[in-house]
């Protein structure tokens, strides 16, 4: 197999029982970024991204949302799929794992291929299963008889299922970590999979029963039993590029070069995929590459907290480019982190604006004001020599960065670097005196300028693709920069091209400015039901922030609840007829479980009643009831003081 010039780069799939959040953001930006730079080094790149559809979790969710599972995963996956936009990304395939005619016909080939080795076999299990880790977990990994990672006790689970010989590639899968032939990376997590090892892995359950989780992709000969996460969502990365639909594709890109995912399942993928692969006779991936995690404002992200960061938010208040550097400088690429607004801001007026920013604006401006082309310097001083020998050592560190350690943070900061030599030799040279009375030295001092804006432009492709877009722009060029050479940034010769008048790249933010998106207390405009339409966030971790006069179209009134009853088939809906004054309207909420109907029944609750009106369970909904909801507690009903009319208006 020749792999000599492909790259083949991957992310974890992403669980979809939930909108996205700035955790998911930050894995994608990283594999973004080394794919970038991949490219511009000339590798054929593919990087590859997806979302895991079947397992409990979504089937769960769908299911107290009162929908079908195919309808909740169809509704859920384009705001995933909408990251691919909004963060720029570079990815050449977006794989669902619920894809039948892509995705299926590789589990099952690959479901065969084990079974046919003799290593899937059928047992009675009991255990402990936590349904946040989708993983059978062990009583010693538990703290206080709670999963560490998701701290919820884990259900005892006893069922007839598949299971897969793990045990028997444990050996070969430590030899080839030891070795080097699949390297874990960094060194800690490389050892912490090595213990595991040592600890001796028990094989692994491979299926659920149909009754228990019926959601899933059917065992081939045993439609009694649905495919567990192990064979389902992990083979996407052979699906993903083509192992049963384009044989050529698969050949060229296969085995992967990084697999990147999360400290949280390491296991997975260094230890349990690997030995899939070599009972199925396919070569195992070249590097597992594992990321930290990161707390946001010194707290551990949680929805409970209300301090969950929405990266569509981030990127409309902020822009996609502060928002990629903000999260890759600020966080250690291997290491654990902390984010916030306000060290987004604060990188954002500093490091971009002031430095970045400056230079090329000042620089360009003065040229273009100056001589209207860049100047073309044929023979260059000691000092201009030096300074672009500068620049080009830090370009190389970049590389040793991207290549030997995977420190993005550490190769971005070489990037502003070399915008601070471009600003200090501006600065030291003053061009605005030497244009007086010696127009060579000032062309000389352009003419390197202009040359380190354009290595900027090359080596900030990878983290900030839109900027350096721009950047290239400005100084005349035509070719498409995302497939520019890499060894371009570190030559002169830029010289004789027109520039374009040049725009700041970044505009300074005073963060008193900028309203909050992380609030400690979550509270919520809800009726009780996601699926809602027109649902609004009035305060907290992920509110839409909409203009006075948008707040003042929405018709709130003080409604009387004259009638509830149940919803069939339905845990936690209500149907209930409300009063709003001059009509009575229905509405379908999530109080069942919180609150009896008598306890319901002839409340006065503020209800929002110019809703489009949407259908849940079957049941017409027309408008919302108003509540207040503290992460996944109790629904708190906002009861007006005094005995107001139904109808009465609530400004």
């Amino acid at each position: 197999m020749n792999k000599e010039r492909s790259f083949y780069i991957t992310t974890a799939i992403d669980y979809i029982n939930g909108p996205p959040h700035i955790g998911h953001a930050f894995e994608k930006i990283i594999a973004d970024s080394i794919a970038r730079y991949n490219r511009l080094k000339g590798y054929d790149t593919f990087y590859l991204t997806g979302t895991d559809e079947h397992g409990k979790k979504n089937f769960e969710t769908a299911k107290d949302k009162g929908m079908d599972p195919r309808n909740f995963v169809d509704m859920m996956a384009p705001k995933f799929i909408e990251l691919v936009d909004i963060l720029n990304l570079s990815i050449d395939n977006f794989i669902r794992t619920s894809d039948k005619e892509v995705h299926y016909p590789t589990v099952r080939d690959i479901w065969k291929r084990l079974e046919e080795n003799g290593d899937i076999y059928k047992k009675e299990y009991h255990g402990l299963y936590c349904s946040g880790c989708e993983s059978f977990v062990k009583k010693r990994d538990l703290e206080d008889g709670k999963c560490p990672d998701h701290d919820k006790e884990p259900e005892l689970v006893s069922e007839e299922n598949y299971f897969f010989r793990l045990s028997k590639y444990a050996d070969e899968v430590k030899r080839l970590i030891e070795s080097g032939e699949m390297e874990v990376y960094p060194k800690s997590r490389r050892n912490e999979v090595l213990d595991m090892i040592e600890d001796g892995p028990d094989d692994v359950s491979f299926s659920r029963e149909r009754e228990t989780l019926p959601w899933g992709i059917p065992v081939p000969g045993d439609e009694t039993q649905v495919m567990y996460v192990w064979c389902d969502a992990l083979t996407n990365y052979l699906s993903g590029i083509g192992y049963t639909t384009d044989k050529d594709r698969f050949e060229k890109y296969w085995p992967a070069d990084i697999h990147l995912i999360g400290k949280d399942i390491h296991k997975f993928h260094a230890l349990i995929w690997p030995a899939i692969l070599l009972s199925a006779g396919l070569e195992t991936p070249e590097m597992i590459l594992i990321h930290g995690f990161f707390t946001v404002g010194g707290r551990k992200m949680s929805k409970s907290l209300g301090n969950v960061i929405r990266p569509d938010k981030e990127v409309e208040k902020f822009g996609v480019d502060p928002t990629r550097y903000a999260l890759l400088t600020a966080i250690p690429t291997l290491e654990d982190g902390d984010f916030s607004e306000e060290i987004l801001v604060e990188k954002l007026n500093s490091e971009l604006a002031d430095n970045l920013g400056n230079f090329v604006n000042r620089s360009l401006k003065f040229t273009k004001n100056s001589f209207g082309n860049i100047p073309h310097v044929d023979d260059l001083d000691e000092e201009g020599k030096e300074i672009f020998d500068e620049v080009v050592e830090r370009i190389e560190d970049i590389e040793k960065e991207m290549e030997e350690g995977f420190h993005l943070h550490r190769a971005l900061k070489k990037v502003m670097e070399i915008s601070s030599i471009g600003n200090r030799y501006f600065q030291e040279n003053e061009p605005w005196e030497t244009v007086k009375n010696d127009a060579e030295d000032c062309k000389q001092t352009l003419y390197i300028c202009a040359n380190i804006v354009k290595s900027l432009a090359i080596v900030s492709e990878p983290f900030m693709p839109e900027t350096a877009e721009r950047i290239w722009e400005y100084i005349g060029q035509k070719t498409d920069i995302h497939e520019e050479s890499w060894d371009k940034s570190k030559e002169l010769g830029l010289g004789n091209q027109k520039i374009k008048d040049p725009e700041p790249l970044f505009e300074k933010i005073d963060k008193e400015d900028i309203p909050d998106m992380i609030h400690e207390d979550e509270t919520e405009v809800d009726s009780g039901n996601d699926n809602l339409k027109n649902k609004n966030k009035i305060s907290g971790g992920e509110k839409n922030m909409i203009s006075f006069d948008e707040f003042k179209k929405l018709d709130i009134r003080i409604g009387e609840i004259k009638k509830v009853e149940d919803i069939e088939n339905s845990k936690n809906l209500f149907k209930l007829t409300v009063d709003v004054g001059e009509e009575t309207k229905q509405s379908v909420g999530g109080f069942k479980g919180h609150y009896t109907k008598d306890q319901l029944e002839g409340k006065k609750l503020p209800v929002l009643v110019n809703l489009e009106p949407s259908e849940l369970m079957g049941v017409k909904s027309e408008c919302m009831i108003l509540a207040a909801v503290a992460g996944n507690k109790k629904p708190v009903l906002l009861e007006p003081e005094g005995d107001l009319e139904a109808g009465t208006g609530v400004a």
